[in-house]
């Protein structure tokens, strides 16, 4: 991914730098604002690639910041996450509905806010990538082949499907249900089980590159793709 210019709006200095070296490091450009005022007077000049945006900030929260965005012509197509300490379902629902793309609960690594960032990018088409690369294991889009450390892997559709869901949102737990939805579709007549077909037939063909280990079973919640 090329280098992209990202403000992050958060007013725990700590939080900022830490966040700030982790964008640097990987060649991004990073702006930071300590307050929605601060991020006003950033957005007047320029605008962001994405933006990082904490709930509770001096002045406007995060959720009526982004609320105020999403109503300007100029900022309302920049991706969003919300980054915060709340955690319940309810505050989750009240971020997105606000029109956060994305929302991190704190603590988080920064090689999970990376990862989100590429997935809100890759969603949104401002992202100039045709490659998912999860250490050796790559997904090229264009030529729809996958390879590790440069030998390909031969995969079913389907299975080269939910590899590509399962690359492009590392870190996360999909439900089997949240599975269906995002790789069958809203329409598809498949039971839930199936998944696990699925699921089997991918490890199986990333066994021999050991890369099955990253497609994690989280017991009662679903699956997880991880390095």
């Amino acid at each position: 991914m090329s280098a992209k210019k990202i403000l992050v709006i958060e007013d725990e200095q700590a939080i900022r730098e830490m966040i700030g070296f982790a964008l640097r490091r990987e060649g991004h450009e990073c702006l930071d604002a300590s307050s929605t005022r601060e991020a006003e007077i950033w957005l007047e000049n320029q605008i962001p690639d994405v933006m990082l945006v904490d709930w509770m900030l001096p002045g406007m929260s995060g959720v009526d910041f982004i609320r105020h965005i999403k109503q300007d012509k100029r900022l309302q197509d920049v991706p969003v996450i919300m980054l915060t300490a709340r955690s319940e379902e309810d505050d989750k629902i009240t971020g997105l509905d606000a029109g956060a793309d994305d929302y991190i609960c704190k603590p988080f690594s920064p090689r999970e806010l990376m990862a989100r960032i590429r997935s809100v990018l890759r969603r949104s088409g401002k992202s100039d990538t045709k490659l998912l690369q999860t250490g050796e294991l790559t997904m090229d889009i264009d030529s729809h082949r996958v390879s590790f450390a440069g030998n390909n892997i031969d995969l079913g559709p389907t299975e080269y499907k939910l590899l590509q869901f399962m690359m492009e949102n590392t870190d996360r737990v999909y439900s089997r249900t949240q599975l269906l939805d995002h790789v069958w579709g809203h329409n598809a007549y498949v039971e839930e089980r199936t998944i696990d077909v699925h699921v089997l037939r991918l490890r199986k063909a990333l066994a021999p590159t050991g890369c099955d280990k990253m497609l994690q079973t989280v017991r009662g919640a679903g699956y997880r793709f991880s390095a």
